[in-house]
């Protein structure tokens, strides 16, 4: 997993967000936990995918969405 991103890395994960939000806009009949349960199980597909593939380990999915949790629920944020 992309852990320190390059800069043309970083370009492609903000076309990749941009991409993402422009289609979650198109979704705007679904009520956002609706969004938010499909996107969680749509999420936890591809990192097991990314794991059995072997494109990244357990230890690395298991970093990620502790980071994931911090950053949803504004931990270590004033």
């Amino acid at each position: 997993m992309l852990t320190q991103p390059d800069s043309l890395a970083t370009a492609a994960i903000e076309e990749c967000v941009d991409d993402i939000d422009d289609f979650i806009e198109t979704l705007d009949r679904y009520p956002e936990p609706v969004i938010a349960l499909a996107l969680r199980v749509h999420l936890g597909a591809l990192l097991r995918a990314l794991v059995e593939q072997h494109v990244c380990a357990r230890e690395d999915v298991r970093h990620f969405v502790l980071e994931l949790e911090q950053e949803a629920l504004g931990v270590g944020e004033e």
